[in-house]
């Protein structure tokens, strides 16, 4: 940001809405960085205030939801890449400072209430350790996903046609083994 070349506009997100006037990009992308925030929901509504009607928005983070992910948190309650932080923590833009582990369901779940649509995710590479470990854990997470799914659905009301597609895919073959969520959504227009 420092070095020469073309210039650069710099907000603090935790702090400051973007320094653009409504309605004018037609890409947007925050890569790498709404784990860094404290409040995503702020940002995306920042990036749809910026975006022109029918811009696109693209959007990646860690994924917490992939088996060697899952399987730290169950083993030591933290996520790949969300390890304990020193309180007051000044650095967040290190590693050290992802604050904010968002699952691929809450991340749709934001982008679609704040009036985004055609979501798409994709992940970037698949991990080793994923690929190896999924033999032994597909089916035990399909039979207990199907046993919470029926309970949601039915017994909760919490899973209904808003929201189904977004549930699905949270034990997707690319979700389990993906290292980063690349999602992609569009401002209606």
């Amino acid at each position: 940001m420092k070095a020469g070349g073309p210039p650069v506009d710099i907000c603090n997100l935790n702090y400051e809405p973007l320094p653009y006037v409504s309605d004018r990009f037609s890409l947007v992308t925050c890569a790498e960085t709404i784990e860094h925030l404290e409040n995503h929901w702020a940002v995306f509504r920042e990036v749809f205030r910026v975006l022109r009607p029918g811009g696109l928005a693209v959007f990646s983070t860690p994924n917490i939801l992939n088996l060697r992910s899952r399987l730290r948190f169950f083993s030591s309650g933290f996520y790949n890449l969300f390890g304990p932080l020193r309180v007051a923590e000044a650095e967040l833009e290190s590693t050290r400072g992802h604050i904010n582990p968002l699952s691929w369901f809450y991340l749709a779940h934001a982008l679609l209430s704040v009036g985004f649509e055609q979501l798409k995710v994709a992940v970037d590479k698949h991990q080793r350790r994923s690929v190896v470990a999924l033999p032994f854990f597909a089916g035990p997470i399909g039979l207990a996903n199907a046993v919470v799914y029926r309970r949601e659905r039915i017994d909760y009301r919490t899973i209904d046609q808003t929201n189904d597609c977004i549930v699905r895919k949270m034990n997707s073959r690319d979700l389990l083994l993906g290292r980063t969520v690349v999602v992609t959504v569009l401002k209606p227009g």
